[in-house]
């Protein structure tokens, strides 16, 4: 099987890490910029063939989304499911987790993974149902993210959460009126983060198998965030907190 990746940033990455998986790279003819320029040179030093296109056929590809003028066709990679979550929470000393409860936005999905990724996320873990596809339009917001940060789909988010517990790792909810504000969480040790859909938020269940519900304070007139602003806020006050554990200050 193969998939289609577009962007700059998504194509370089891909390439850093696996550039056994590329099949065939296309360039739109009369796109002239450094950025690009230097991206086709290391593609070229990896001996993969380059074919130019016009911009019309490149558009159609991605049905109009922003692809930089460069596409790759690739053999897919590995997808990881339910069965895979257990070997990762034996083999990672403190697992550092984010939960994505009803994120359906692909946009989205791929602006948390990019935080997961910066964060030193081990995994992102998702509903099989009621989520957002790790499509091209992912993986280009996600600027590479998506080929670092395992993407695991659970069938039942609750069990889930509950396996996640059994392994001592603490379940950090997030709720708008949730008493405990984000600073003010213990988020030191193995953790997930659950972050619900905007608006929506976490569903009863999740919010039923969360050990801790937090919430992000709000100054202005915006009653919510962004899911993924407020995933990227969450996780790097979790990172916050862990450097001051093992370095002091």
């Amino acid at each position: 099987m193969s998939e289609i990746i577009y962007g700059i940033h998504t194509v370089r990455a891909l390439l850093a890490r696996n550039p056994q998986r590329f099949l065939e790279v296309f360039i739109r003819k009369g796109r002239d910029d450094q950025r690009l320029r230097q991206l086709i040179v290391e593609l070229e030093a990896c001996k993969l063939s380059l074919q130019v296109v016009n911009s019309q056929w490149m558009d159609k590809q991605v049905s109009g989304a922003v692809h930089q003028g460069i596409i790759a066709r690739i053999r897919a990679g590995r997808q990881y499911q339910e069965s895979d979550l257990p070997d990762l929470l034996t083999n990672v000393a403190a697992p550092f987790l984010l939960v994505l409860d009803g994120v359906t936005d692909p946009h989205n999905l791929g602006a948390c993974l990019r935080s997961a990724d910066a964060a030193g996320v081990h995994a992102v873990i998702v509903p099989r149902d009621h989520s957002a596809q790790l499509n091209p339009v992912a993986k280009k917001v996600a600027s590479g993210a998506a080929e670092n940060v395992p993407l695991i789909k659970v069938t039942n988010l609750a069990r889930t959460l509950r396996l996640l517990q059994q392994h001592n790792i603490w379940v950090v909810g997030t709720q708008g009126d949730a008493s405990c504000l984000l600073w003010e969480s213990k988020m030191t040790g193995p953790m997930a983060l659950v972050m619900g859909a905007e608006g929506d938020g976490l569903r009863r269940l999740t919010l039923e198998h969360c050990d801790e519900l937090i919430a992000v304070p709000m100054a202005g007139t915006v009653s919510s965030l962004n899911v993924s602003v407020a995933t990227g806020i969450c996780l790097f006050e979790a990172v916050r907190q862990q450097r001051i554990k093992i370095h002091g200050s």
